[in-house]
């Protein structure tokens, strides 16, 4: 099968950083940090999350995960508490990493529903809640390989409606745009993503848009200016990065960039930092 992950992890990385383990008791309020995202695993609870006027009781072992900026409070037992292990997500590219933007504003999972993470958690919380040296380097890279398996889970299990993972998720569809994800600067037509999916063209274009949301064309030219501006971030020289990109000049970059984000290549640099 076609790795669905690998061009989207190589491109837009995603680093954890612990920044809790323990018992968390009473009322403790997380604020939105910018470009952060959260991922908490509740090891024993209960406990109660609140954001958005949303309430939710989780009774068992669960994970939270907020993929972008979003300020929750967590209610637990004033004595008692709720064992969690804490980290800040950063996704390469903030909020145009088109994971993060693919996934929705708050997950729960049960943790035993989660195929093929048991091992990991349990060496995950031996780590976390003992005091051994060099136990934040390996949660953080725990953190990471958690996070993979969500993706996995999300798209194995058809829990994504629509979107990127929606479309990895679909048997025909994730051939192409996988294909799409390793050759950017290939010259797709809609004949040759829907050749590469086994359908016929009105056949792909119709399942793309219902189940992306998107057309394909969109999604290839989103993908490119994403990794347009990873390469921009990076310092890349703007000729460089067209051909990688497939477009066949700089005019032609800067013509489809300010038509995808409404700015030139270099206003979007300098508005970036």
């Amino acid at each position: 099968m076609t790795d669905r992950l690998a061009e989207l992890l190589q491109r837009f990385a995603i680093n954890a950083q612990v920044f809790h383990a323990g018992t968390l008791c009473g009322h403790n309020l997380l604020e939105a940090q910018d470009g952060l995202g959260q991922l908490h695993l509740i090891r024993r609870g209960p406990a109660e999350v609140i954001h958005d006027d949303t309430s939710l009781t989780v009774e068992t072992p669960s994970l939270l995960l907020y993929p972008r900026p979003m300020a929750h409070r967590f209610i637990t037992d004033a004595v008692e508490g709720a064992d969690m292990v804490c980290a800040n997500l950063r996704f390469e590219g903030g909020l145009h990493n088109p994971i993060s933007a693919a996934l929705p504003p708050f997950i729960c999972l049960p943790l035993d529903s989660i195929a093929g993470a048991t091992d990991v958690l349990r060496i995950l919380f031996d780590e976390a809640f003992e005091q051994r040296c060099g136990r934040h380097a390996v949660v953080n890279r725990l953190f990471e390989v958690v996070i993979i398996q969500i993706l996995r889970q999300l798209m194995e299990s058809n829990q994504m409606q629509s979107g990127m993972l929606a479309g990895l998720a679909h048997a025909r569809l994730r051939i192409p745009m996988v294909a799409m994800h390793e050759h950017p600067s290939r010259e797709w037509s809609l004949e040759d993503l829907a050749s590469t999916a086994g359908m016929s063209r009105s056949a792909f274009a119709t399942a793309f848009r219902e189940v992306v949301g998107i057309t394909a064309g969109q999604y290839l030219q989103s993908w490119r200016i994403g990794l347009a501006q990873r390469a921009l971030r990076q310092g890349q020289p703007l000729k460089l990065i067209a051909a990688d990109v497939g477009y066949g000049s700089e005019v032609a970059l800067s013509r489809a960039f300010k038509a995808h984000t409404g700015q030139s290549p270099g206003q979007w640099r300098k508005s970036v930092g």
